[in-house]
């Protein structure tokens, strides 16, 4: 019995040791440095990571100290990490299942946009006018 136990110890230690060599660059450099080296969905990705490794900690902290955890307030901050996870995760798959598709530019649309947004500028409608008759001009000549 005192062997088993001693055996695990010794695989916890061992386990601890693994975890620390492998967040140690996360906590040796500032997050903002890590994300902003990554593209937009890695960034939310290690955000949301961060952020459920430190949830997780403190529910363990509490378990380990026999706070009933069932209706503390860290199962709701673990669900709402877990409903980010997943948004991410159904993100990643709709871009992954669209592959460009609906990414097409409209031209014709872009250009409707651009024509009314400017056609309440009077100050472009004038310009645009002098324009034309300087055009209208110089092509009758």
């Amino acid at each position: 019995m005192e062997s088993d136990l001693q055996s695990l110890v010794e695989d916890l230690d061992d386990h601890l040791a693994d975890l620390t060599d492998a967040i140690d660059p996360l906590l040796t450099h500032p997050i903002s440095e890590s994300a902003s080296k990554l593209p937009l969905v890695d960034k939310a990705k290690l955000h949301v990571i961060h952020v459920y490794a430190l949830e997780s900690l403190l529910f363990s902290y509490l378990r380990l100290n026999g706070i009933k955890t069932k209706d503390h307030p860290i199962m709701r901050e673990l669900t709402r990490v877990k409903q980010y996870m997943a948004k991410i995760k159904d993100a990643e798959e709709n871009a992954a299942r669209q592959d460009g598709a609906g990414a097409r530019l409209d031209k014709e649309a872009a250009g409707r946009f651009i024509k009314h947004a400017l056609a309440a500028n009077e100050r472009m409608d004038r310009l645009a006018k002098e324009k034309e008759a300087k055009e209208d001009g110089a092509g009758s000549s």
